[in-house]
């Protein structure tokens, strides 16, 4: 195979890999139905003025399945968590006991789950824009070499079995994550 062709198609596979790892990341941010540090991943905190994530100024814990704890590194930053948690809008009520932060997580109910299920959904659908993007990509590139038309043709079709493969993984990753959101 051409140097070109193959160079297209890494360039392609990569960018439909970083998809997929935004999708993963994506989708562990997404509640269901047991506590997860990952949970408060999207939680930033004025610490000294400057917007900082909660996982680097405390300790996010999971004492049992309903429960987050967190343990600043500075005592005087608990207030601070607090207030970012509230802020956040996760629908959490952070109790501060002087020491750590303690937060109850509630079970689900049957509309929230329906509605995080079609998060989920919205973020799958997010990775297939792309990877159809980065085969949109590789076909134009793939137009713009000089070899044949014959080549062309068979570049394509290699390109779109990639793209075919990675949608793949796409459904079987969104399918784990509305089993394990509608699970209770």
């Amino acid at each position: 195979m051409n140097e070109e062709i193959e160079f297209i198609l890494d360039t392609a596979k990569e960018a439909m890999n970083k998809a997929i790892a935004h999708l993963e990341k994506e989708l562990v941010s997404i509640r269901a139905g047991r506590a997860t540090p990952a949970m408060l991943s999207t939680v930033m905190v004025d610490y000294y003025g400057a917007q900082t994530p909660l996982g680097q100024v405390a300790n996010v814990n999971t004492p049992d399945a309903r429960t987050l704890s967190i343990q600043p590194w500075e005592k005087n930053m608990l207030q601070e968590i607090e207030k970012a948690i509230q802020l956040a809008n996760l629908g959490f009520n952070p109790m501060n006991n002087g020491d750590i932060i303690m937060i109850n997580v509630p079970p689900l109910t049957e509309e929230r789950r329906k509605g995080l299920a079609k998060q989920a959904k919205a973020e799958a659908e997010d990775a297939k824009v792309g990877i159809r993007n980065a085969r949109k990509e590789a076909n134009n590139d793939i137009k713009k070499t000089d070899i044949s038309d014959d080549m062309k043709k068979i570049s394509e079709d290699d390109v779109q079995k990639l793209t075919d493969t990675f949608v793949k993984v796409i459904e079987e990753k969104l399918a784990v994550k509305e089993k394990e959101i509608m699970t209770i």
